[in-house]
């Protein structure tokens, strides 16, 4: 079988009876180069099958234009949104993105991270997994000067860049409306508490609780991995609670409607016999019946936010001129799933 020559300039040349110099200004659109002649040169490129070395280029700008992503799960919709937010800053900006879930281990985090070092990008964003303990494996990217944005998941009392929201305040949001709605025994079904996520919302859950001076049940916080399984099995621990609980707040709402049909499935009615809230604002929260009461989380915001922080960083500007801590806004959204009855005003 024939192996097909590789194109190089130096081909191009010899077919324009051009410079080689002038054919590698020409394919980088240098205006030292005029325009026609650009174009005969692009032409003649595309013709033979030129191909762009893009890896060399970049060596020689010290620039990968690759931005890393370093996400826990694909398959949520907080996070598609998300990322959906990072690509659309990042291309507009001339980057392209390079996308690792660590599927919540550290182990996998710490790969990816090396592994999205070795391969040059220019900076990096991270969704933290779910038992990362540290933040040392990306002690490298500073060491080489490279720039490092935090989003959603963080550690509070580090020096790195990050955007999220405030957690806390959503989680005295949603508590406050159930008591409102006249609810006093309130399960909290929760991700891993090593998060700032997870723990954030259950402070604003005990702040609710103690401003109306509801007395805090550790049994009543149960924290689970949120998946399918372990959402449905949360669902059944509560319905055979001895003193039933008449509320139920849950860390995303994915889980949230698995634990309503649990509930369905058993006979009880929402929200009279218990009401259930969620978080995030999915798609599902909108399908479920009744709708799940929720918090608006701006997935695409922050991703946008994220980006703007690292391109801001890797342009050059100096930290001094960026805040290093950004939080977005939140919103509660009250619907059928927790109205016992008229609401009230926050």
């Amino acid at each position: 079988m024939s192996t097909r020559k590789i194109v190089t300039i130096y081909d191009i040349a010899e077919r324009l009876k051009l410079a080689p110099s002038t054919i590698s200004r020409g394919l980088q659109d240098n205006p030292a180069v005029n325009e026609k002649t650009r174009k005969r040169i692009m032409a003649a490129a595309a013709e033979m099958g030129y191909r762009f070395n893009t890896f060399a280029s970049n060596l020689r700008k010290q620039r990968s234009n690759m931005i890393g992503v370093i996400v826990p799960r694909l398959n949520s919709y907080f996070i598609s949104s998300m990322l959906a937010g990072i690509e659309k800053e990042i291309n507009s900006a001339g980057y392209d993105m390079l996308i690792s879930q660590s599927l919540e281990l550290e182990a996998n985090e710490i790969k990816y991270a090396r592994a999205m070092l070795n391969n040059r990008v220019d900076g990096l964003i991270v969704n933290l997994a779910a038992n990362t303990r540290n933040l040392d494996h990306f002690q490298e990217y500073s060491r080489h000067n490279l720039p490092l944005v935090f989003v959603d998941r963080v550690f509070e009392d580090d020096d790195f860049n990050k955007v999220m929201i405030n957690n806390s305040r959503a989680g005295y949001d949603i508590t406050r409306h159930l008591i409102e709605q006249g609810c006093r025994r309130i399960v909290h079904l929760t991700g891993s508490l090593m998060r700032n996520v997870y723990q954030e919302r259950k402070a604003g859950y005990q702040r609710a609780l103690a401003e109306f001076q509801i007395p805090y049940d550790e049994e009543l916080v149960l924290e689970t991995e949120l998946t399918e399984d372990a959402s449905a099995a949360a669902a059944e621990k509560i319905l055979k609670m001895k003193n039933r609980p008449d509320a139920l707040f849950v860390s995303n709402d994915m889980s949230a409607a698995i634990c309503m049909k649990v509930f369905k499935d058993a006979g009880l009615h929402i929200p009279q016999d218990i009401a259930v809230a969620g978080f995030n604002n999915e798609i599902i929260s909108r399908l479920s019946d009744p709708m799940i009461t929720t918090i608006n989380y701006p997935g695409e915001e922050m991703g946008r936010t994220a980006a703007r922080q690292l391109i801001n960083l890797i342009e050059h500007k100096s930290d001094n001129d960026l805040t290093k801590s950004i939080i977005l806004k939140s919103q509660l959204v009250v619907r059928g799933s927790t109205l016992k009855k008229p609401t009230t005003n926050l």
